[in-house]
């Protein structure tokens, strides 16, 4: 993968950049996780980690509510960068900073996202979260949040590659 301006591998975050990530991911871990605060769903953790309104993101739950439509977690990461890239008026077209972030977020959560067991390279919820007997399960509960962790660090490093510092809100506490 190469640096959005197409100059050669990605560089190394700086310490700052690398510490927004890190809160993001932890942000979003105790969002999803529901020991410490009660427990969201996967798009919701993932807009809350970013402040942004979660009532669009219930629909994400479980892959669309069915299980049959693509995991929660991915098709969040392109809301957030809709919502934070885009143009603002219906009628504009697609912003060179979501083009160019959207390519960089399809190859980064492809290449870092650990699909476990799940056969294929398909990330359908049912497919994902058929490799566990139960879906409410333990082992199936740290799947998913191992799943909002890791796109909520990709989300947030994609957007700081593409010039968008974003608004991550602080660690959860207990409430």
């Amino acid at each position: 993968m190469t640096e959005p301006s197409g100059s050669g591998p990605l560089r190394p975050l700086s310490a700052e950049e690398q510490a927004l990530v890190d809160r993001a991911r932890e942000t979003c871990r105790v969002l999803y996780e529901g020991a410490v605060v009660p427990h969201r769903s996967c798009g919701i953790a993932l807009a809350e980690t970013f402040c942004l309104a979660t009532s669009p993101y219930q629909s994400l739950r479980r892959g669309g509510i069915t299980g049959r439509g693509e995991c929660g977690t991915v098709v969040a990461g392109r809301l957030i960068l809709g919502q934070l890239l885009g143009d603002p008026d219906p009628t504009g077209a697609v912003t060179p900073a979501l083009a160019a972030a959207a390519e960089t977020y399809e190859q980064l959560w492809r290449d870092r996202l650990d699909r476990g067991a799940a056969p294929g390279d398909s990330v359908v919820c049912n497919v994902l979260t058929g490799q566990f007997a139960e879906f409410r399960s333990a082992p199936r509960h740290a799947f998913c949040t191992m799943l909002a962790t890791d796109v909520a660090g990709v989300v947030c490093e994609v957007l700081l590659r593409h010039g968008h510092v974003p608004d991550v809100a602080p660690l959860p506490s207990a409430e």
